[in-house]
């Protein structure tokens, strides 16, 4: 019932009210929007001034961040960035918050990974941080709430050329080298509400504090986004792999699935975009199950999973959702799908991250 509810109330702040219950509700909560709203602002423009410290790392340091309370793809546009410089042989840390990770206090210091794979499990990193670790086991990841002591625990691990601070464009605590900040582009502003009133952390305004605007889920014929043509958009493509991989690390083609019978679950912000990816496949899941966001897979969610995949010759989830999964939760095997980002724009998107690194390896005076 908890996630229906989520996904009712997500669905009601992301596109606007459809009955007249949601309109009533929405008229009370537009005023707490918009103080929200302003009050974002004021902290913003506090920092600005001074009169709040900030931290100035002694590396270059890019956030990644979001408008949009959750649903915009940042953990696969940050696990993209990881690669794009790690192939250009620069050592890479990312700084997450850790949420979803247990027993993780505010002032909690995680190193999730040191260079060599990760340290702790998912339950203990947090899911997103682990799947980063996971994927990318030379880079350095590290869960902590305060992300300045995160980033003196990323430093001690070794020489770091570079820092992305995953979602950092609230996290105005530590200076940064440059805001990317990812919007929908089906959706980029949802209602242009604020929270409680609608799915934005701040006004849209704050998107003039952006440098590079990271456009995801983008259609074709791409799009431009007109609410801020002065800075650069960067548009993103998404798609399902070829491939999945059981929970045991055995790969297979996807197109396998296209035969039998299919059950897909995810806990994500959009569950329903994973499940509409797979029918652009050639998929069709006989049965879909929808969970909340960071679901922890306890033995109630693996047992509504176990009865809906009854009869079923396959289980499909995302790779987010798999980091939390054993082998032996089910008794038949369950792949997880992994997404691919398309970058029609990377020269554009290339260049300042690129010299940002070379930057932290090579630092002036040296």
């Amino acid at each position: 019932m908890k996630p229906l509810l989520e996904r009712g109330c997500r669905q009601m702040l992301l596109e606007g009210p459809t009955t007249p219950a949601e309109a009533a509700l929405l008229a009370v909560l537009a005023p707490l929007g918009r103080i929200y709203g302003g009050l974002m602002a004021l902290r913003r423009w506090v920092y600005a001034q001074g009169l709040l410290p900030q931290v100035t790392p002694s590396v270059p340091l890019i956030s990644v961040g979001n408008l949009l309370a959750g649903g915009t793809g940042k953990t696969p546009l940050v696990s993209y960035l990881v690669d794009l410089l790690q192939r250009h042989g620069y050592r890479i840390a990312v700084l997450s918050r850790g949420y979803g990770a247990t027993g993780l206090r505010r002032d909690s210091v995680r190193l999730v990974c040191a260079g060599n794979g990760p340290l702790l499990t998912a339950e203990q990193a947090g899911d997103e941080p682990y799947l980063l670790a996971r994927r990318h086991p030379a880079a350095v990841v590290v869960s902590a709430p305060r992300r300045s002591a995160g980033l003196r625990c990323a430093l001690a691990q070794g020489p770091i050329d570079l820092v992305l601070l995953d979602d950092g464009f609230q996290h105005l605590a530590l200076r940064r080298d440059l805001d990317l900040v990812l919007l929908d582009a089906r959706r980029p502003l949802a209602t242009g509400r604020v929270l409680p009133a609608g799915l934005l952390r701040e006004a849209p305004a704050a998107l003039r504090h952006a440098d590079l605007l990271l456009l995801t889920r983008c259609p074709l014929p791409l799009p431009s986004l007109a609410l801020l043509p002065e800075r650069p958009q960067v548009r993103f493509g998404q798609q399902l792999a070829s491939h999945m991989q059981d929970l045991a690390g055995i790969c297979r083609p996807l197109h396998d699935c296209r035969e039998g019978r299919v059950v897909a679950f995810a806990g994500i912000a959009a569950p329903e975009d994973f499940f509409a990816a797979l029918r652009q496949q050639g998929i069709k899941p006989a049965a879909t199950l929808a969970l909340a966001d960071h679901s922890r897979y306890d033995r109630g969610q693996l047992e509504r999973i176990r009865a809906l995949a009854a009869g079923a010759d396959w289980l499909l989830t995302t790779e987010k959702d798999a980091v939390k999964l054993r082998a032996t939760d089910f008794d038949r095997p369950c792949y997880a799908v992994p997404l691919e980002l398309v970058c029609y724009d990377e020269a554009l998107l290339a260049a300042p991250l690129l010299a940002l690194a070379e930057a932290g390896r090579h630092p002036a005076g040296c």
